[in-house]
């Protein structure tokens, strides 16, 4: 299985680097990984709703251009369905056994995501009502991923 993660903006931060860094390195024996970083836009102070939206259009654009036909495509958004570790798993492992090859996971950035992307995904998941960093939200998402892995092949991990 190739599982790609299409995010927003750079990783500036070292202790961020250094969690991905390390499950991307675990993964490595379950699935291969890819990390698409596409550019973020300039948030101004005080943006106006049209502005935000502009942006998330910018940002949008530029992941839709990376998205695979031949993928299923789950874009990360608070509205979208919420799943336990175990459900993440058999989701994942189902859509191996139904010959799905490639998924691709969307991370927005710090605005979210576009509504052409989030139209143009096959599933929303949603991690929390919660909002996360964009940056910290990769690590959250590549440790679940690697989570499932360790629950479809019943091999242990701490809870």
């Amino acid at each position: 299985m190739k599982i790609s993660i299409l995010c927003v903006g750079k990783i500036k931060e070292k202790f961020f680097r250094m969690g991905i860094d390390e499950y991307t390195k675990r993964l490595g024996r379950y699935c291969k990984l890819e990390i698409i970083e596409v550019a973020d836009e300039k948030t101004p102070d005080n943006a106006s709703a049209h502005e935000v939206e502009l942006i998330k259009d910018k940002e949008g654009e530029r992941i839709l251009k990376n998205i695979s036909s031949d993928a299923f495509v789950v874009a990360l958004a608070i509205q979208g369905k919420q799943l336990s570790s175990e459900e993440l798993a058999s989701k994942i492992e189902n859509l191996g056994i139904q010959g799905t090859s490639h998924i691709q996971m969307i991370i927005g950035g710090s605005l979210g995501l576009s509504d052409k992307v989030l139209k143009k995904a096959d599933m929303l998941l949603s991690f929390s009502k919660m909002t996360f960093p964009h940056q910290l939200m990769r690590v959250i998402l590549l440790e679940q991923i690697y989570r499932s892995y360790r629950i479809i092949q019943n091999e242990p991990y701490h809870k």
